[in-house]
Order: C-alpha cells, then sequence, then structure tokens
C-alpha cells in the first residue's frame, strides 16, 4: 500500500478511537467534562488530555 495513504488511514483511525476512549470515559464519569471544561476547570482538562495520550499510546502500540 502507498505509505502516504496508509499513513492518512493510520491517522483517521487514531482520530475516531481518540474521540471514541473520550465519549466511554464521558459517559462513566457522574459529570459532565465538556461542561467542566467549558468552566475553566483545569483538572478536568489535564484528565482529558490524558485520556488522549493514553489511548494514542495503544493505538500507536497497536499500528506497530
Amino acid at each position: 500500500m502507498n505509505p502516504i495513504l496508509s499513513s492518512i488511514v493510520y491517522f483517521v483511525i487514531g482520530m475516531i478511537l481518540c474521540a471514541l476512549g473520550y465519549k466511554i470515559f464521558d459517559i462513566i464519569t457522574p459529570f459532565d467534562l465538556n461542561e467542566e471544561i467549558d468552566d475553566h476547570n483545569i483538572a478536568a482538562g489535564l484528565t482529558v488530555a490524558g485520556i488522549f495520550i493514553g489511548v494514542a499510546i495503544v493505538v500507536s502500540a497497536v499500528i506497530v
């Protein structure tokens, strides 16, 4: 497969999985992450950053 095309496909899959991980975490928590971030809650922002980093590490390990 073309390396550029495969990079685009892996990027799209990674973004979908990151969004899915965020949504799953948002569903299982008792508060709304979007509302907390809109209220300038730094802890909620760091939590979301951790979610994205954690999912990205797992996705990159699966791809390689």
